[in-house]
């Protein structure tokens, strides 16, 4: 008697597809819902905060850039050159004063981070950026 294969000892050589298809095309809808939130180039305008106002130290510095890009500690005018040598005669060459640093909304970025590379230099490292109180 010779031996012959049966059908129903044969298998099958195929790989059923379809669920990972099915996978393939969730995360390519995840990944497409979610490249544009990545982005970082998205030009932004800085509302005031409506968060509380924090306490305010004793004595802090005022310091203001106006929109013609002059800065004053405490309503009077420095050169920004100056600006190092102005603070520390102003707080008494006491470094840890708060600097609270309030520009214009005409100020741009550039110039603003100019003053505070020019505070960093001097030393004063506790700087608060002021804004404007909005409602909630």
């Amino acid at each position: 008697m010779a031996l012959r294969p049966d059908d129903d000892d044969t298998e099958l050589g195929e790989i059923n597809v379809t669920p990972f298809i099915d996978v393939i095309l969730v995360l390519l809808i995840v990944f497409m819902v979610a490249a544009p939130l990545s982005t970082v180039d998205v030009p932004v305008s800085l509302p005031g905060s409506s968060a509380p106002a924090g306490e305010r130290p004793p004595d802090p510095l005022w310091l203001t850039v106006t929109a013609d890009r002059a800065v004053l500690i405490d309503d009077r005018p420095v050169a920004a050159e100056v600006l190092g040598t102005a603070l520390d005669a102003q707080s008494g060459g006491q470094r840890e004063t708060p600097v609270f640093l309030r520009a214009d909304k005409s100020v741009g970025y550039g110039d603003l981070m100019q003053v505070l590379d020019r505070l960093r230099e001097a030393g004063y490292l506790k700087v608060a950026l002021v804004g404007l109180e909005t409602a909630p």
